[in-house]
């Protein structure tokens, strides 16, 4: 565990990265995600299996898609 991310204070806590890629599509879609990060994942077939298989082993590419949830509003209420 990072000792600089407690989970008291994280709001992504306990959320997947799977839930996380889950609202965002819903919410926002494929082409508005790829406009907001530019990943290969979310241009060109994009699909939940295919994009959760880069954002693991891709952590800058993850970090982008934690703060793109977090700024619009997909995720929970701090």
């Amino acid at each position: 565990m990072n000792p600089l991310r407690s989970s008291a204070n994280d709001p992504l806590h306990g959320i997947t990265l799977e839930a996380m890629l889950t609202r965002l599509v819903e919410r926002l879609g494929w082409k508005e995600m790829a406009h907001a990060i530019d990943i290969r994942c979310f241009r060109y077939d994009p699909s939940i299996k295919s994009s959760l298989q880069f954002l693991r082993r891709t952590p800058w590419a993850r970090k982008k898609v934690e703060q793109l949830y977090l700024r619009r509003g997909v995720g929970p209420k701090v």
